[in-house]
């Protein structure tokens, strides 16, 4: 999956308008001026050596240096992973807290009003772009209300230097214990989260209400129900537990376009992480740190995906390999 990506966004850069190096040096520079910037950076051969030069640097776990700024491309990658990382991660909680228990709620009150009022959320929500809901949530929670702040990892009174540690601002304001950095993180956090999580909670609602359904009509149910069992305790004890296998495989699916959907809520919010980075280098043509930031991605879903398949195997004894 990772070497497909790659030589796909090898090729699309490439075709798509834009030239590099008009782009740093302007339009009206010297013919000659531009030529020997394209032969410096090695522009001037032909594509299929340009791939082949690019394959060989990545087998060198060198992900090249950019045509901007001169720097290596790992390191902006390196300032900015965490923050992605932290958003996606939140983002997918709320996911998990918002759209697994409404449909489990909605299934053991099938064809109810209130059935049909969570499926109905869920297929609104999951229609909503992702950067139209955050300006909604900015617009009523930001600028009316003034209860969360619009944009930004952190206040004015919190140094990024106080964040040297990991990068991960919750986990390095608990390593430093100040619990005031950290609620003010948590607060600008919230909203480019749950405007993630509510997003693709959606999708949730809908697949655990049809597994929860099944598990619903499932024999041990039926005989739990007749032992006399609560009915909460049938339905997010033992129902829950059995219609939430199928859904790790879609929580592991659903990172992948939690990260697509990072691009427009990091732009949305102003969030410095790894998918502003993208939009900005697009913007400059800057082929090697495009390159790389799509690359770190896609081993990123890479690794989540292996990481389900092997807790799928834990949890489901049916699944052996």
């Amino acid at each position: 999956m990772v070497f497909i990506l790659l030589s796909l966004v090898f090729v699309v850069l490439r075709v798509m308008p834009g030239d590099p190096v008009k782009s740093m040096l302007g339009a009206h520079a010297p013919p000659d001026v531009i030529e020997a910037k394209r032969a410096e950076l090695g522009l001037d051969k032909p594509l299929i050596i340009q791939y082949f030069d690019y394959l060989k640097q990545l087998a060198r776990f060198d992900l090249g240096e950019s045509m901007i700024f001169k720097q290596k491309v790992i390191q902006p990658i390196k300032e900015k992973i965490a923050a992605t990382l932290e958003l996606a991660v939140t983002g997918m909680l709320f996911t998990f807290f918002i759209g697994i228990p409404l449909g489990a709620f909605a299934a053991s009150k099938r064809r109810t009003g209130r059935d049909f009022a969570i499926r109905l959320y869920g297929n609104i929500v999951y229609c909503i772009p992702v950067y139209w809901m955050g300006l909604m949530l900015q617009l009523v929670f930001g600028v009316w209300l003034r209860w969360f702040p619009i944009a930004g990892r952190t206040g004015a009174r919190v140094f990024p230097s106080m964040f040297e540690k990991t990068g991960f601002y919750i986990i390095d304001t608990i390593l430093i214990g100040d619990f005031s950095a950290l609620l003010n993180v948590l607060h600008h956090l919230f909203l480019p989260s749950i405007t993630l999580g509510i997003v693709l909670s959606g999708v949730f609602v809908r697949l655990t209400r049809a597994n929860m359904l099944d598990a619903l009509r499932s024999d041990y149910v039926l005989a739990a129900r007749a032992r006399g069992i609560p009915e909460k305790k049938v339905v997010y004890s033992h129902a829950l537990k059995n219609a939430f296998i199928p859904l790790l495989t879609m929580l592991g699916l659903q990172f992948a376009l939690l990260l697509a959907n990072a691009i427009l809520t990091e732009t949305t919010f102003s969030w410095p992480g790894m998918a502003r980075l993208l939009l900005e280098r697009i913007y400059l043509r800057d082929y090697p740190t495009i390159q790389g930031v799509i690359v770190i991605f896609a081993l990123i879903v890479s690794a989540i995906s292996l990481i389900v398949d092997i807790v799928y195997a834990l949890i489901d004894p049916r699944v052996k390999y």
